[in-house]
């Protein structure tokens, strides 16, 4: 039961970026770098902090004694200023630091065998195309030398609808089919139980026309059918429908397929552009391509293929502006405006109360002839439920309005909704949390004296610290155990597959099937809790120790399930790493502003408050002048890939070659082969490093050369010819009429199946069968059924 403990701490998390995706790793590290960060944020202020707050003199009790509420002499607050000012500065090192450590990692990630093989590397998709430059010709005198293939797009709507009802027909055909099979052979080991077989005659009769061998055992009001309407539809049966409907779609999908293939089709205003080399493309998505403004931009590179959303190539540049200005409208006034529908929630959960209340008095009358069970549940269970389900609900909505937005892909989503899930927990569940934890336990004080109301919030804000002592302890136990047990992922495979697997295809589905993490809605949730950390640091610094607990807790749950439970369904190659980063500044920004106004009140009432408050407004303008001008020399080296990197790699690499008793000039398509040249880890390129020289020249000890002995070395990508020329056709374009899966039975009604159904569409009973009991079993030793595609690496 726990021999996994010791495998799970001895694998390193480098194995996390080399088997599942530079996001995933760069997420653990995060997490590491704020229980860090806390940690040394403990050491620095409860020396310090702890004894001056405890001496405080201003009779707070119990855990308000060591926060900066306890403060009755004002020149003290030069300790909690001097300490914030010192750890403030070492978060900006962080992240100044670890924005160097991921630009390097990056570049040797994006420079690795396992990326610069792949297609994806070198295609540029250009958006707003003007129409003029949707020409081969025109568009390659534009972008120069280098070009290898264009693929322009074009409006499919009218195809994807034909393929979507091909393939829903299909899979009607075939879920229809295995349920015949099933009914069939059930009804047939029913007969056998009480010792009845069907008779030889009846079987001449019948023949051997279609459907005759489940005939035997059903009768034809038994057969699968359907409504070709809701309700008040023809019923059909479904077996003969679904290859009626067959016949005619398949070859006009093959026929409108054929057309677009050869650029027959309209055009819209998108263009995926394949270069020779990474450098080649990189030059052209750097470079300014058109004139005006909005043309031929924005430009993206790296994209699969399987992350694209095609409807957002449609749109034009003018379309683009409005799409992005009304989303941002919209998800602005969602954020602020998300505590009423939540306010809602909480108050089913006091309708008790509100019935005294003056003005809802009127409840009474609905509330007191619903017996008091169904009450407890109305007002205990219910708001539970309802909170859930908007919250489940925030994240499927910044999503869709992402896409509305125009995002081309869905790294690009998940990026957008990194920064409005963000921006969502710190306004709702940091600031409105904290100033109602903090007014409620003054709000008798506030209604005695209404004009003290900002200097009593103020002085009384510290005391929201318990709050989140409490709520740290809650998150890292609570969510970790569940994230630890998975059981809403257990229950999912066990019940819910056997109550809606009724295919053999579904069954492979959801066994190959793996939970994926939305990285734009997982981020937010950890930045937020590290934002608090700092937030509370020089105010009730008990908090960082709670967060360093509950932050630790967290990357031990997810170090397991990024080792052994999840999969990656989106890669933004890291991006969301210094974007959490530079999200750090939002709790430096609160934080200085905080205190700021605790040392204005304080100097409403001493002297001594002037100096520390001069300080931190220095230290607030220090911290944005630090992060443009961070931000102003890193942000390019963040999103494009220099060209001395590429020179650097080729000097490297003729090393290696060379080493090999190879002539480097000689070595062709070198980004795909230089795979095999390179040694498995040649010697280390710097002498290694104490501590202390680590961690401050990261510019030295986690240069190019050294990252680069961290990624996959030996892995390159080669495709057929077939893959390299559909590589970006919308899938519509390319996807193949499916093969049909059904199981194999006793009776042989499965061969009939198959012997009637091949005619119109692929079908196969290979791999799948009914067992003794007459329940579905395919064979997932082999994991290989007939409808296995091997899904190129774009």
């Amino acid at each position: 039961m726990l021999g996994w403990v010791g495998t799970f701490w001895k694998i390193p998390d480098t194995y996390v970026l080399n088997h599942h995706s530079l996001d995933s790793y760069l997420f653990l590290r995060f997490l590491k770098i704020a229980v860090v960060c806390c940690i040394v944020g403990c050491l620095i202020t409860w020396p310090v902090l702890f004894p001056v707050f405890a001496t405080g003199g201003a009779g707070k009790k119990q855990l308000d004694i060591i926060t900066f509420s306890n403060q009755s002499n004002y020149w003290t607050y030069f300790a909690p200023c001097g300490c914030a000012m010192l750890y403030f500065g070492f978060i900006m090192y962080m992240i100044t630091r670890e924005s160097v450590f991921y630009i390097n990692l990056r570049q040797a990630y994006l420079m690795s065998p396992l990326y610069s093989s792949r297609i994806s590397s070198r295609t540029v998709l250009f958006t707003s195309v003007p129409a003029q430059y949707m020409n081969e010709q025109k568009l390659a005198a534009v972008l120069g030398h280098g070009v290898r293939r264009m693929w322009f797009t074009s409006d499919t709507k009218e195809l994807e609808d034909k393929v979507k009802e091909r393939d829903q027909a299909a899979y009607k055909l075939e879920g229809a089919e295995t349920k015949l099979i099933v009914s069939a052979n059930k009804q047939r080991l029913k007969n056998e139980k009480v010792g009845h077989r069907a008779g030889s005659d009846e079987e001449a009769a019948i023949g051997q026309g279609s459907g005759s061998a489940a005939a035997r055992y059903l009768k034809p009001k038994q057969r699968p059918t359907h409504r070709l309407k809701p309700i008040i539809g023809k019923k059909v049966d479904t077996i003969d429908w679904c290859r009626a409907e067959l016949k005619k779609l398949i070859p006009e999908v093959d026929r409108m397929q054929s057309t677009e293939k050869a650029r027959q089709g309209k055009m819209t205003s998108s263009v995926f552009v394949e270069f020779e080399t990474l450098s080649e493309a990189q030059a052209a998505y750097q470079s300014l391509t058109h004139h005006q403004a909005l043309h031929m931009s924005p430009r993206f590179t790296g994209i699969n293929p399987a992350e694209i959303i095609w409807s957002s190539l449609r749109i034009k540049w003018w379309e683009l502006i409005i799409r992005k200005l009304a989303t941002t409208a919209f998800v602005v006034a969602l954020i602020i405006f998300w505590a009423i529908p939540v306010a809602a929630v909480g108050a089913i959960s006091n309708i008790n109360k509100l019935e005294g209340t003056t003005g809802f008095t009127w409840l009474h009358k609905i509330f007191d002839p619903i017996p008091s069970v169904i009450m407890g549940v109305i007002t205990g269970l219910l708001p539970v439920v309802l909170l859930a389900v908007l919250m489940a609900l925030l994240p499927i909505i910044l999503r869709a309005m992402a896409k509305l937005g125009g995002d081309p892909t869905r790294s690009a989503v998940e990026l957008t909704v990194q920064n409005t899930y963000f921006a969502f927990q710190v306004v709702q569940v940091f600031l409105v949390a904290t100033l109602g934890s903090a007014a409620t336990s003054v709000g008798g004080a506030i209604a005695q004296n209404p004009t003290s109301a900002v200097s009593v919030l103020a002085n009384n804000l510290p005391q929201a610290s318990t709050f989140y002592l409490s709520y740290f302890l809650l998150q890292g136990l609570g969510v970790v155990s569940g994230l630890l047990v998975g059981l809403v992922g257990l229950v999912i495979f066990m019940v819910l597959g056997k109550l809606l697997d009724s295919t053999p295809r579904k069954m492979y589905k959801r066994w190959i099937s793996l939970s994926g993490l939305g990285w734009g809605t997982v981020f937010p949730i950890y930045t937020n809790l590290f934002v608090i950390a700092i937030c509370y640091a020089a105010i009730a610094p008990l908090v960082l120790g709670f967060a360093a607990i509950g932050l630790y807790l967290f990357y031990i749950a997810y170090r397991y399930n990024l080792l052994f439970v999840t999969d990656a369904s989106v890669d933004t190659k890291g991006r969301v790493y210094p974007r959490a980063l530079q999200q750090i500044f939002v709790g430096l920004y609160l934080a200085e502003a905080c205190l700021i106004g605790l040392f204005g009140i304080g100097l409403g009432k001493s002297i001594g408050a002037l100096g520390p408050m001069i300080l931190m407004i220095l230290m607030l303008v220090f911290t944005v002048l630090y992060q443009s001008s961070l931000n102003a020399a890193l942000t390019p080296l963040i999103d494009y890939l220099p060209k001395t990197i590429d020179a650097e790699e080729r000097r490297l690499l003729a090393e290696e070659i060379g080493a090999n008793g190879h002539d480097y000039d000689a070595v062709p398509n070198k980004e795909a082969q230089f795979a095999h040249a390179r040694p498995a880890n040649g010697p280390a390129p710097h002498k290694k490093p104490n501590f202390l020289s680590l961690w401050l020249r990261p510019d030295i000890y986690q240069d190019y050369e050294t990252m680069r002995r961290m990624v996959p070395k030996d892995i390159a990508v080669h495709y057929t010819q077939e893959e390299e020329r559909n590589a970006f056709f919308n899938p519509a374009i390319t996807q193949a009429t499916p093969l049909l899966w059904i199981p194999r039975d006793g009776a042989g009604i499965s061969h009939q199946e198959v012997r009637d159904t091949r005619q119109v569409i692929p079908v196969t009973d290979d791999g799948a069968f009914l067992d003794d009991k007459g329940k579905i079993v395919w064979d997932s030793q082999d994991g290989r059924p007939p409808i296995y595609e091997e899904v190129p690496y774009y």
